[in-house]
């Protein structure tokens, strides 16, 4: 979550589309916006309900697309949600799917609105989905009125009102040429795959024709069309028409970091996007050349790539067999510099999290070195311990190493001594630290800190002068509500801002170390509880009892076993007395 906070503050307020996706990194749910900061932000910053609140609960990231328009924006997302058919895109609409407009494949078709089971088999010819139900019954209402499709959805005996006002042939009655049937549905095919410049001029056609005839009722009706196609129908900025399936590459460089995006144009729009950060390595010309070479060496070649002026076009045009060219201005400039566009942003955004990471991780470790008076503050030791009433009492110790975890340091100890207070635990898990440190020569750290106060802060320095050590040992105290207020260091209170990076790597420490022990803690505890049950068997000595705790190792695992399969290890007898007495509820 800290993740997706950072990620908000750094949205762009500007058009374009989101994609949200899940902990296994796939794409979940697409949206569109007039504003990404505003709208993104919004799912994150209030308490969400119903369906919304399922989906926000299964968000572990997102990425976004900018455009230059709205409309722009609503076009990518009716293309990202064909090609990614995310799951919360239909969940979030009642669970039904998004509409499409189809032309029916009938004889004399009919052009309606459709909402297809399956996309893939379905005979009909298919123009979606909308993501926007009210544009696309209002575009099939524009478009019915224009062409004289068949209207009824089953063929009357004779005319209706829509023959009378030119709204249909008269299939039901008349011997239609299948050239004009075919030449109308040419046209709307044009239209809904973006071209409306011939739908428009038709329609600025009749309403001249309408005015001249002092029809302006009907005339108004035109121009209303007119305005409905230059707002809701507008068309993309990247008006590319020609139906050739190309990538757009662009390239951005910032602090010795790359960044390439490569948007995937189908049909005249963007379907999708790639994208690759990477630090610089060789000379920049080379870098152009390998990237494209290696994506398409993973990736679909295009019928065309556009790139920039640096790329090497004629490289690129012999190695992957395909035409590389630069656009210099038009529609095609205007997609590459769009590329160009999110490139850059990719790249500010990651070095902005980048930037604010170090802070938060370095910067503060040595803030917390500077509080402490402790120079080149590096290695922090952290050690908390865990038992219940007494019995089965374990620490653990968690390194973080210039702010950051350091797992593979991480160690557990099992307490063995007969005092099983706070004040004998610790001193025994740092005696057994650190006499380790010293004989096997290992790392030493900069700093230690107890989840405790001043006994455990006494415990820890006694064994440490005993071993001749000097490093300096920190406690953390809490107040009711086990939240850490201050450090305790040389008898001294140093009160933290709970605002500041400090408290945050703190507490984060802190969450660490109880989590790591208290979960060895449950483990140990649940082989305890198994290894005091299998005493009571008859029939399971010493090597039994061990092979058993090394195989099922909790009573959980050994409950889910059938007769049978206890039969595997045990003798019949025995397996069945196992197998009662773990299922007994008085037991």
């Amino acid at each position: 979550m800290d993740k997706i906070k950072q990620k908000l503050s750094l949205l762009p307020s500007t058009p374009g589309c989101y994609l949200m996706k899940n902990v296994d990194d796939k794409i979940i749910y697409v949206g569109k916006a007039k504003n990404l900061k505003r709208r993104v932000s919004s799912y994150f910053n209030k308490t969400q309900t119903g369906k919304t609140k399922v989906l926000v609960e299964n968000i572990a990231d997102f990425e976004y697309i900018t455009v230059s328009t709205e409309v722009e924006s609503l076009l990518l997302e009716i293309n990202l949600i064909k090609k990614y058919s995310p799951k919360y895109n239909i969940l979030l609409k009642d669970n039904k799917s998004y509409p499409y407009i189809e032309i029916t494949n009938d004889t004399y078709p009919r052009l309606i609105i459709s909402r297809p089971r399956k996309i893939k088999s379905h005979k009909g010819k298919l123009f979606g989905p909308y993501p926007n139900a009210y544009a696309a019954r209002k575009t099939v209402e524009l478009l019915n009125r224009l062409y004289p499709f068949r209207k009824c959805a089953t063929m009357p005996k004779k005319t209706c009102l829509y023959y009378d006002i030119g709204q249909c042939l008269g299939y039901c009655e008349k011997s239609i040429d299948k050239e004009i049937v075919n030449k109308m549905i040419k046209e709307v095919t044009s239209f809904l795959h973006g071209n409306y410049d011939e739908v428009r001029k038709k329609i600025i056609s009749l309403m001249l024709e309408a005015s001249n005839n002092l029809n302006f009722e009907k005339a108004i009706e035109y121009k209303e069309m007119i305005e409905y196609i230059d707002t809701v129908l507008e068309k993309q900025k990247i008006d590319i028409t020609d139906r050739v399936n190309r990538d757009v590459i662009n390239y951005y460089i910032k602090n010795d970091y790359i960044s390439f995006q490569v948007l995937h144009i189908i049909d005249g729009r963007i379907n999708k996007r790639d994208g690759e950060v990477f630090p610089i390595y060789d000379d920049v010309n080379d870098i152009l050349s390998s990237f494209v070479i290696s994506f398409y060496d993973k990736n679909e070649l295009p019928k065309e790539i556009l790139v920039s002026s640096d790329f090497d076009t004629n490289l690129l045009s012999n190695a992957l067999n395909v035409k590389v060219l630069v656009p210099i201005k038009g529609a095609k400039k205007k997609v590459l510099n769009m590329a160009y566009d999110n490139a850059k942003a990719v790249l500010d955004d990651k070095f902005e999290l980048l930037q604010r990471d170090e802070q938060r991780t370095f910067g503060a470790n040595e803030e917390l070195g500077k509080i402490l008076g402790i120079n080149d503050l590096k290695r922090i030791e952290t050690f908390d311990n865990a038992h219940l009433f007494g019995t089965f009492t374990v620490s653990g110790m968690v390194v973080f190493t210039n702010g950051r975890p350091d797992k593979k340091e991480y160690r557990k100890y099992k307490i063995t001594s007969n005092s099983k207070d706070d004040y004998h635990t610790m001193q025994e898990v740092i005696y057994r630290r650190y006499y380790r440190v010293l004989h096997d020569k290992l790392e030493k750290p900069d700093l230690i800190i107890v989840d405790g106060g001043i006994i455990q802060i006494n415990a820890a320095k006694e064994i440490l002068d005993s071993l001749y050590l000097d490093i300096p040992v920190v406690g953390l105290k809490k107040n009711d509500k086990h939240t850490t207020t201050a450090l305790i260091y040389n008898n001294e209170e140093y009160e933290i801002d709970k605002t500041s990076d400090v408290f945050h790597l703190l507490t984060r420490i802190q969450d660490e170390v109880h989590r790591y022990t208290i979960t060895y803690h449950k483990d140990i505890r649940s082989k305890g509880a198994l290894s005091s049950k299998l005493d009571v068997i008859p029939g399971i000595g010493k090597e039994r009892k061990k092979k058993l705790l090394k195989k099922y190792k909790t009573i959980t695992k050994l409950k889910e076993l059938s007769i049978e399969e206890l039969k595997e290890d045990l003798p019949d007898d025995i397996a069945t007395n196992l197998f009662e007495y773990l299922h007994d509820k008085n037991s």
